[in-house]
């Protein structure tokens, strides 16, 4: 029992929390965080266990005293009817200008935030994980141009994430 425990534990510490990039996709440079904190809308996602069932999900960025950033997560939960709320922070993995970052919702527990695709004005976002089974795009507003969207979904499809796997939010 302790050895599958054990086995179970180090394949999340070793998958589940790693802060890298897909190797084949690069962060966005010249990054300013400035201009990304505030609201963020999720209008897809590729759906995952701490998001599971949720819509109308939003994370709001914000400046933490050490120089990170606050992560305050939120989505509806219809069979629950309720919201559920996550608040985490995040650091920088290599440079401010550089959009990576490592995200905790979960004591030292890390996870890769990594922006690949940001418009000019700060308006729309498209993040991924690790690795291809996490994908988000963002939005300032709660839905995107349906023609916006498309690029972006274009854009996450020519890296080799798998369209069909991401659920749309209208």
């Amino acid at each position: 029992m302790f050895r599958s425990f054990f086995i179970l534990l180090s394949s999340f510490l070793i998958n589940g929390c790693s802060v890298k990039v897909p190797s084949d996709i690069d962060p966005i440079k010249n990054f300013d965080l400035s201009r990304y904190l505030g609201e963020w809308y999720e209008v897809a996602r590729i759906d995952n266990r701490f998001e599971k069932g949720l819509t109308q999900v939003s994370a709001n960025y914000s400046l933490r005293e050490d120089g990170g950033v606050k992560v305050v997560n939120k989505g509806w939960s219809a069979t629950k009817k309720d919201w559920k709320e996550s608040i985490g922070k995040a650091y920088f993995v290599e440079s401010p200008q550089t959009g990576a970052l490592k995200v905790s919702f979960f004591g030292p527990f890390y996870g890769g935030y990594n922006i690949i695709k940001l418009d000019d004005d700060y308006q729309y976002s498209l993040v991924v994980g690790p690795d291809k089974n996490y994908l988000w795009v963002l939005s300032r507003t709660p839905t995107m141009p349906a023609e916006l969207l498309n690029q972006y979904l274009q854009f996450a499809s020519e890296l080799g994430f798998e369209r069909q796997r991401i659920l749309v939010f209208k």
